[in-house]
């Protein structure tokens, strides 16, 4: 049951981007196309479990030397590590979708949504498998709002939008429209 709490709360009630405002770069940046935003989800996912896992050991071991004030560089190299990785496949695996994504992919390294939520799994100190499905719910929280965030700018692009408001502008009015309503969970958890 505390699982199932943790998978509502991260990707409803406290979504990583509508609630905490985390990883608002490639929330505006990449959601111009929904399959765009899939691809950038999917390795938003992927680094976010990883780097929980991988940052969860970590400050074990920052914890057991004493110097656990390291936690914030440490977590960073980690995350940047696995977003060169996520990288050098992409690049191999899916050359259309690494050109899709071009900046945005490095720019994963400084997304503090998964610095974010390596930084909560320790501070609401949960265990590793608890970690890693609020790290999966955070994940998918975040997918849920880029494409419903992409889909929607996707419509605005064939509206009639007056032209001071085209583009980063508008984006910015939808997305606090789409905060307000993922608010409406708020009482759900």
């Amino acid at each position: 049951m505390e699982l199932i709490l943790i998978i509502i709360g991260a990707v409803f009630v406290n979504n990583i981007v509508l609630s905490q405002f985390l990883g608002i770069c490639p929330f505006i940046g990449v959601s111009g196309k929904v399959n765009t935003a899939i691809g950038m989800s999917g390795a938003v996912a992927f680094v976010m479990v990883i780097a929980t896992v991988v940052t969860y050991l970590v400050q074990i071991l920052l914890d057991k030397l004493g110097i656990p004030f390291m936690q914030t560089v440490s977590y960073i190299l980690v995350i940047a590590a696995l977003v060169q990785l996520v990288e050098i496949i992409l690049k191999k695996v899916s050359p259309a979708l690494y050109q899709a994504l071009g900046i945005f992919l490095p720019l994963i390294t400084t997304n503090c949504a998964i610095l974010g939520v390596a930084i909560l799994t320790y501070q609401k100190e949960l265990d590793l498998v608890s970690g890693v499905v609020f790290a999966f719910a955070n994940a998918v929280g975040f997918g849920l709002a880029l494409v419903t965030f992409s889909g929607i700018r996707e419509q605005l692009d064939l509206a009639n939008v007056p032209k001071g408001m085209k583009g980063v502008p508008v984006a910015f009015i939808i997305a606090g429209i789409l905060a307000m309503a993922f608010m409406g969970f708020a009482n759900i958890v």
